[in-house]
């Protein structure tokens, strides 16, 4: 007898705000999902970055996003500490971003497919969560809109991951660097504003 496909990120999605408590804790939406934990706590963590959302959302969720890319970077299992998995979210706006997201996820699941399996291979998987790593430290600092791409592109590659498609890897790649060269260029703005307010405040004309 064939093994039943398992649900897809989009079917999981939508039940973990499943219940009537106002709140839900991390620790709750870890043990909702299964063994697709890993990926799928990534993706989970990434979304609100990508949409617009309360202000100092990058400074909650990009914590989870650096442990849980460390661990897959290390080849090891999921684990987030007690005062990560204590913390909780109201089911209510849980539900409101999950509901936002997941025409999203339908849309890009129709293009979901196992494919370039070299780049979904146990060691390549160890690669992807170095370059996560990356990109949840990206996430954490404080540069507006800066979180947006960085968020983007872990969630192509969490994606890649959990359909075994090396074609959003790679889609995950080019959206990283196109973060690079916006990070460099707003960072690039900055310090020539610094340099402009600095000269300004001695005297100097810029």
């Amino acid at each position: 007898m064939d093994k039943p496909e398992p649900d897809r990120l989009s079917q999981i999605l939508p039940r973990l705000a499943a219940g009537t408590g106002e709140r839900l804790t991390v620790g709750e939406l870890v043990s909702r999902m299964g063994e697709r934990a890993h990926t799928a706590l990534l993706v989970l963590f990434a979304l609100p970055n990508t949409l617009p959302s309360i202000p100092g959302t990058s400074a909650i969720t990009g914590v989870p996003l650096v442990y849980l890319s460390l661990q897959l970077a290390l080849g090891r299992t999921p684990w987030l500490p007690a005062f990560i998995t204590r913390r909780s979210f109201s089911r209510e706006a849980l539900a409101a971003l999950l509901e936002r997201a997941q025409p999203w996820l339908e849309r890009g699941e129709r293009y979901l497919h196992p494919r370039l399996a070299a780049l979904t291979t146990a060691r390549a998987q160890q690669g992807v969560g170095v370059l996560m790593l990356i990109l949840s430290l990206a996430v954490l600092l404080p540069i507006p809109f800066g979180n947006m791409l960085p968020s983007l592109a872990i969630i192509f590659f969490a994606l890649g991951l959990i359909e075994e498609d090396g074609a959003w890897i790679i889609g995950g790649l080019l959206v990283m660097l196109v973060g690079v060269v916006v990070f460099s260029t707003v960072l690039w703005g900055l310090f020539k504003a610094a340099v402009f307010v600095f000269l300004g405040a001695f005297g100097y004309a810029p």
